[in-house]
């Protein structure tokens, strides 16, 4: 019996969470063996506060689950009783608690946490209840206890926390010897006012100041790596005297969203952190050029870099990218000013051998076809992530590049990309029009293609978008001019999760079961504001789309309770549909089909049955 569950176990490392979870109905030696196999994924379990919650807590404490979230806690009676059976049940044996969002007492925060021995990751963002009074562990009979419980935590996530204060930190990480990983995102730190003179007791219950933080950070230099102080007002000073502490050598900074952020602390921090393997500076308004150029000649360790949304970077900045040799993930995301020829250039060197796994130009609308397929050939066999939203700019060049090179691509993101055409998915050259052609040989261009088409294409060397056999996520929003006759041929991914086909007017029920024939992995699908589907589509394809746990068809105006039905007799894992601004289906329709879902299944109806959005406002 322990053999056969091993071998279950083993079998099941190799699939997905969703269809673990399904294997788990099989019978008991398949239950126990897909427990396993997600508790070896450190899979977070997110318990709701409600008295249902209770016997699957218990549950959950037989199967030694490690890792869970509680975002919903506050001072009711269930929220009590929900602490005291994640601390018996769960507590001996937690290694990873989130209680982000929620609002629970002090009292109830150390039932929980004492009993956790093992804890070695906490997530108190935006738990603001609990440092709004400042007594938090002021107790002298509460810190040994907490000492003892939080003796091996490494990671601590205090971001968008409101009261925090120096005693209340001070108090908090005295607890934790080892920490490795510190968030303080979104909290307000005082870097340029000093409020204690020259005094070095930093006690304030007040303010959370940086020279009590810069006062941590000595004490803890030989053991942090990570820090995050996104969305803070840091100085280039206050940068300057925190890269400089002695024997503190970071591996992950996070500086999103800092204003005040200059190319000159940017620069200081490359020269005093040379063994950073991630950086983010997106949203750094002060940034340009300069501080790239200094991120590119200084952080060879470098493998993940977030750019995004510097909007003063061109791509002079990209002049030496060549040297970041071990760099896998780079996001240049709304950098409106960037085409990516210096990029292209950078990457092209003959000596060099790119390991980029993942790459976002969204929204970098200057970006042309002629440097994606300069991409394409020179990342061919590395790229699994490609993000190309909204650069409007490219045409079916670009995507007849991605579908010949990234053969391994898993996701692949062209939404807003307007130029896209059937002819382009398909891998076929677009037939071209004599310039003095008329209206009547416009309209004698054939818009279905035949089988035998479809055949002979196959036969010429252009690849179609069928050829990224891996392809986990698709996003082809708003691309318009998109039909039948190239969904229904080529969208057949057997490995594909995500799809979104919202705002392309055109297509029909036809590509909506093709789809569902050729994709029946789905959890996610996106069809909203596609007016062509009817009831009669999705009675059809319902029955392949088993596995769907999202849908969005919003604005389909043709579609009715005849719909719902079929969506709610087969797509047994729906957890969340959307039905706003549907005209043909009643706000009678949709109680209806709710009160015959589980409990879990969200439904938005916004504007639907034709609600008037001025009446209704």
């Amino acid at each position: 019996m322990i053999w056969a569950q091993q071998i279950v176990t083993y079998i099941l490392s190799f699939l997905p969470i969703t269809d673990k979870k399904e294997a788990a109905l099989v019978n008991r030696i398949w239950y126990f063996a897909a427990r396993d196999s997600l508790c070896q994924d450190n899979i977070v379990y997110n318990i709701p506060v409600s008295s249902t919650s209770l016997s699957a807590i218990a549950s959950l404490g037989r199967s030694r689950v490690c890792c869970i979230s509680l975002p919903n806690l506050d001072s009711s009676t269930i929220s009590r009783d929900v602490i005291k059976y994640v601390a018996h049940y769960l507590g001996p044996h937690l290694q990873s608690l989130s209680l982000r969002g929620s609002s629970l007492t002090e009292a109830s925060f150390m039932t929980l946490v004492f009993a956790c021995h093992c804890l070695s990751s906490l997530d108190l963002s935006s738990c603001n209840s609990l440092f709004m009074s400042g007594t938090l562990l002021s107790k002298p009979e509460t810190m040994p206890q907490a000492q003892k419980a939080l003796a091996y935590l490494q990671e601590l996530n205090l971001s968008g926390l409101r009261y925090l204060s120096d005693l209340s930190f001070n108090r908090l990480v005295s607890c934790m010897p080892h920490l490795t990983k510190l968030s303080l995102a979104r909290c307000h730190i005082t870097f340029e006012f000093d409020p204690y003179h020259g005094s070095s007791h930093y006690n304030s219950s007040c303010i959370l100041s940086f020279r009590n933080l810069q006062c941590f950070l000595k004490e803890q230099a030989s053991s942090l790596q990570a820090l995050d102080l996104s969305g803070t007002s840091i100085t280039a000073q206050a940068m300057k005297s925190l890269v400089q502490i002695e024997k503190l050598h970071l591996q992950e900074l996070v500086l999103q969203n800092c204003q005040d952020l200059t190319n000159e602390a940017v620069s200081f921090l490359c020269k005093h952190q040379p063994s950073l393997t991630l950086l983010d500076i997106s949203s750094c308004s002060e940034l340009s050029d300069q501080a790239v150029l200094a991120v590119s000649t200084s952080l060879q360790a470098l493998q993940n870099l977030r750019l995004g949304k510097i909007h003063r970077l061109t791509d002079g900045a990209f002049e030496h990218f060549g040297q970041l040799r071990s760099l896998q993930n780079l996001d240049i995301s709304e950098c409106s000013l960037v085409s990516g020829n210096k990029l292209v250039k950078a990457f092209s060197h003959p000596e060099l051998q790119p390991k980029l796994a993942s790459l976002s130009f969204a929204f970098c609308s200057l970006l042309r076809d002629s440097s994606v397929l300069s991409l394409a050939r020179t990342l061919s066999s590395s790229l699994r992530v490609l993000d190309l939203s909204s650069c409007v700019s490219l045409t079916n060049m670009s995507i007849q590049a991605i579908s010949s090179h990234f053969t391994h691509l898993m996701v692949l993101r062209m939404a807003w990309c307007r130029e896209l055409t059937d002819w382009g998915l398909l891998g076929i050259e677009e037939p071209q029009q004599a310039p003095d052609c008329g209206r009547e040989a416009l309209e004698q261009i054939p818009k279905v293609l035949t089988d035998s088409d479809w055949q002979e294409s196959q036969k010429k060397y252009r690849a179609s978008l069928q050829a990224l056999h891996y392809l986990q996520e698709l996003d082809l929003m708003a691309c318009h001019k998109l039909t039948d006759m190239s969904i229904t041929k080529v969208i057949c991914f057997p490995e594909l999760r995500r799809l979104s086909l919202s705002l392309v007017h055109e297509i029909t029920d036809s590509s909506l079961v093709a789809i569902a024939r050729g994709c029946r992995n789905l959890e996610h699908l996106s069809l909203s504001h596609c007016g062509n589907l009817t009831d009669g589509g999705f009675m059809e394809a319902a029955s392949y789309l088993r596995r769907l746990q999202r849908l969005n068809i919003s604005g389909c105006n043709q579609l009715t309770y005849q719909t719902l039905l079929a969506i709610g007799k087969e797509c047994t894992q729906l957890k969340n549909l959307d039905v706003s601004m549907c005209s043909g289906i009643r706000v009678a329709d949709i109680k209806l089909f709710q009160a015959q879902l589980p409990l879990q299944t969200c439904i938005q109806s916004h504007f639907a049955g034709g609600a008037d959005l001025f009446l209704t406002l």
